[in-house]
C-alpha cells in the first residue's frame, strides 16, 4: 500500500489528481505515459453522461401526455423550447440537424461538467480500498484536452460538409480565392482563410478545456486545505461553478450554432 496515497503532501495530492487512469494499447495494462494509450476515466464518464442524457429525455418523450405534463416532461420540454428559440434567433439556413445537435452539445457537455462538482476523491478513495495502488482517476471528461478537441473536430467536419454542400464547388472556391483580396492575391486569401477555419476548432476546444481545468485546480486547493474550512469555501466556489459550467456549455452550443449558420451563408434568404 501506498503511503504517498494516505498521508500526500499539498503539492503531490494536486498532482497526483492531475493524472488520469490511462490503459495501455500495447498490452493492455493500466499504465501511465506512450502516444498509444487511452485515458479511460474521460472514455468511462463521457459515455456513463451521454447514455444518463439518452435515457432521460428517451423516457421523457415515451411518457409524453397532452394534459398537464409531469415534472420530467415539463424540465424537458422547457430546455427543447429554450434551444429552439435560440436556433431559430440565431440560424440563418435550413437544416434537420441543427436543433439535436444543438440539444445533444448542450445538455452533454453540462452533464460532463457538473461532474466537477462531485467530491475530487470519490472514486479514488473506494479504488484504492480494492488494491489499486495510488489510483488516479479524474471524474470530469471536459478536463481532458483530446475530449474537448474531439468534440471541437466534429463541429468544424459539418462546417466544412456545409459550406461545401450549401455553396457548391464554384461559390466556394470564388470565396477562398478571391476574398478578402482580389483574385491576383489568392495565396494570401488561402491563407486567411485557412487560419479562420483553424481557430474555429482550436477556440472551441481551448476555451472549453482551460475554464474547466482552472475550476478543476480551484477545487482541488480547496480539497488540500484543512476539513474544517473545506465545506465553507467549498460550498461558495461551488454554487458559483454552477453558472461556470451552465456558460459554458451554453458558449459551445451558441459557437456551433454560429458556425454552422455561417456556413449556410448562401441560404439565410430562405429560412
Amino acid at each position: 500500500m501506498s503511503e504517498s496515497f494516505l498521508t500526500p503532501t499539498q503539492g503531490d495530492y494536486i498532482q497526483h489528481h492531475l493524472h488520469h487512469l490511462q490503459l495501455n494499447l500495447h498490452n493492455f495494462t493500466i499504465s501511465d505515459g506512450g502516444f498509444y494509450t487511452l485515458n479511460l476515466d474521460t472514455l468511462i464518464i463521457s459515455i456513463l453522461t451521454g447514455l444518463v442524457f439518452f435515457c432521460l429525455f428517451r423516457s421523457a418523450a415515451k411518457k409524453m401526455q397532452s394534459g398537464v405534463p409531469n415534472k420530467l416532461q415539463n424540465f424537458v420540454e422547457m430546455i427543447v423550447e429554450y434551444v429552439a428559440q435560440l436556433i431559430k434567433d440565431s440560424f440563418h439556413g435550413r437544416s434537420k440537424l441543427i436543433a439535436p445537435l444543438s440539444l445533444t452539445i448542450f445538455v452533454w457537455i453540462w452533464l460532463m461538467n457538473f461532474m466537477d462538482l462531485l467530491p475530487v476523491d470519490i472514486l479514488c478513495v473506494p479504488l484504492y480500498h480494492l488494491g489499486i495502488l495510488d489510483p488516479t482517476f479524474r471524474l470530469v471528461p471536459t478536463e481532458d484536452v483530446n475530449l474537448t478537441f474531439a468534440l471541437s473536430l466534429t463541429v468544424f467536419f459539418l462546417i466544412l460538409f456545409y459550406n461545401a454542400n450549401t455553396k457548391g464547388a464554384k461559390e466556394l472556391s470564388h470565396e477562398w480565392l478571391a476574398a478578402p483580396f482580389n483574385v491576383w492575391l489568392f495565396p494570401i486569401n488561402i491563407l486567411f482563410h485557412l487560419i479562420e477555419e483553424i481557430t474555429k476548432p482550436v477556440s472551441l476546444a481551448l476555451r472549453l478545456y482551460g475554464n474547466m481545468f482552472a475550476g478543476e485546480l480551484i477545487f482541488l486547493l480547496i480539497a488540500a486545505l484543512p476539513w474544517w474550512i473545506q465545506w465553507t469555501v467549498g460550498g461558495l466556489w461551488s454554487l458559483f461553478h454552477v453558472l461556470v459550467i451552465t456558460i459554458q456549455a451554453f458558449i459551445f452550443m451558441m459557437l456551433t450554432i454560429t458556425y454552422l449558420s455561417m456556413a449556410h451563408g448562401s441560404e439565410s434568404g430562405t429560412h
